[in-house]
């Protein structure tokens, strides 16, 4: 799959002064949300520094991944590889 604009969704308003935080769903895996250019439909909106929140695998066994852009020259945006949160229950 690709990258899906209407499912990237900003939490607040712009602040030039502080990261914007993303929320994104998909069923791609993490490891295509993490590589280069997947978020260049949305290179007008994110900016170095900001956060996505990102639910990906939700077509199997979901993945929750903290992202942050790494770059973005107004064409290529880059995120980094993320953070995995656990899908640990121990109850």
């Amino acid at each position: 799959m690709a990258y899906s604009h209407p499912s990237l969704i900003s939490l607040g308003s712009a602040n030039s002064s502080a990261p914007r935080v993303w929320v994104y769903s998909t069923a791609d895996t993490a490891a295509d949300v993490n590589t280069s250019g997947y978020f260049n439909d949305a290179a007008d909106d994110l900016q170095v520094g900001d956060f996505i929140f990102a639910n990906t695998s939700t077509g199997g066994t979901l993945v929750a991944t903290i992202f942050y852009v790494l770059s973005n020259d107004g064409t290529t945006v880059d995120v980094n590889d993320g953070t995995t949160l656990a899908n640990t229950d121990t109850d």
